[in-house]
């Protein structure tokens, strides 16, 4: 099944409306600065929405209070409501402060001519401690084969071939979307292995977010883009985009909101939950697997410390020690690398 979030208070354009117009130019001023910085969409709807929530909050339980004018009291309050009245998650109560702390930065760096005495005061209260409100999924081979499968047979091949690219190249579900049909050409295939796109794809990282080359291993992946290829041409599309929905009879680039509603799709027919995170992690966990060396596999998902590989590495303790250990001792094991696999 998919995932469950605890529902959260509402905002109206009523409410919203009723901010006081100082507060309305913080969180103006705020997110103009977020845009100019080369903040993603995803991650200023998110600010903006944590903001809404927060003023709202602020409108109908603290007197619409100036947010330059807060108190740790005040902030103490905010932190109170999330936990007790909504019974928002650790994690989650640290989300919307983080919104209100980036905020605080915001005015202490940036508007210090206007508020020169300005002091940010969000995290002097300690928020609640961090837990796992989640049971991770792992993926295992026998589900991902069940799943492929399964879309293939009923012929729903763009939502194979998308589930393929995850796959086979740990990309971000947001990162999915950058992909081009041209990408994926003989041309752009190194080592006869590997898809590195000729372009570099914007992923996660701060300010402008870094632009990367990725990598898609061609085996795993190719079957599926040639079905949706093929489907493709029988319907008629003539884009560059590789994923589509068809809105008012015309075929447009594909949203978060699709891909969303793809993963609820999957978690039915597996009978987990499923998200799209997790085939990150089957991607690094495969890779470690076959013995590609941590060096290798960050420069292939793009992360900046080999630490990250040993977070996404889901592979259990003893099928770590089977590797190295036999009936004989010790094992002698060799390095692989990415045609291996």
């Amino acid at each position: 099944m998919a995932r469950k979030t605890r529902k959260e208070q509402q905002t109206t354009p009523e409410l919203i409306a009723q901010i006081s117009k100082e507060n309305k130019n913080l969180i103006k001023e705020f997110i103009e600065y977020l845009k100019a910085t080369g903040k993603s969409l995803t991650t200023i709807h998110a600010y903006s929405n944590d903001l809404d929530l927060f003023f709202v909050w602020n409108l109908q339980n603290n007197d619409n209070k100036f947010f330059i004018d807060y108190t740790k009291r005040d902030v103490m309050k905010y932190q109170n409501f999330l936990v007790n009245e909504l019974e928002l998650s650790p994690n989650r109560v640290r989300r919307r402060k983080a919104t209100l702390s980036s905020l605080s930065n915001f005015i202490e760096s940036m508007m210090d001519d206007l508020y020169p005495t300005y002091k940010s005061i969000i995290n002097k209260i300690p928020s609640p401690p961090k837990q796992e409100v989640r049971e991770k999924t792992v993926l295992e081979e026998e589900q991902i084969d069940k799943l492929l499968n399964y879309l293939v047979e009923k012929k729903q091949y763009q939502k194979a071939c998308i589930l393929a690219l995850a796959l086979s190249s740990g990309a971000r579900k947001s990162e999915l979307l950058r992909f081009k049909v041209s990408y994926f050409t003989d041309e752009n295939i190194i080592y006869d292995s590997l898809y590195k796109t000729p372009e570099k794809i914007k992923t996660k990282g701060r300010s402008m977010g870094k632009f990367i080359n990725k990598y898609v291993i061609v085996a795993q992946f190719k079957p599926y883009f040639d079905l949706w290829m093929k489907q493709r041409e029988e319907l008629g599309i003539v884009s560059d985009e590789l994923f589509l929905n068809k809105r008012n009879s015309e075929w447009k680039p594909l949203q978060i909101t699709g891909v969303d509603s793809y993963a609820e799709t999957f978690s039915k027919i597996l009978g987990l939950d499923f998200y799209w995170h997790s085939c990150r992690h089957f991607f690094t966990t495969a890779m470690c697997k076959s013995n590609v060396p941590s060096s290798i596999i960050k420069d292939v998902v793009g992360w900046e410390s080999v630490q990250m590989v040993d977070i996404y590495d889901d592979t259990e303790v003893d099928d770590e020690l089977g590797k190295y250990f036999s009936a004989d001792g010790i094992k002698k094991t060799e390095k692989k690398d990415l045609s291996d696999l």
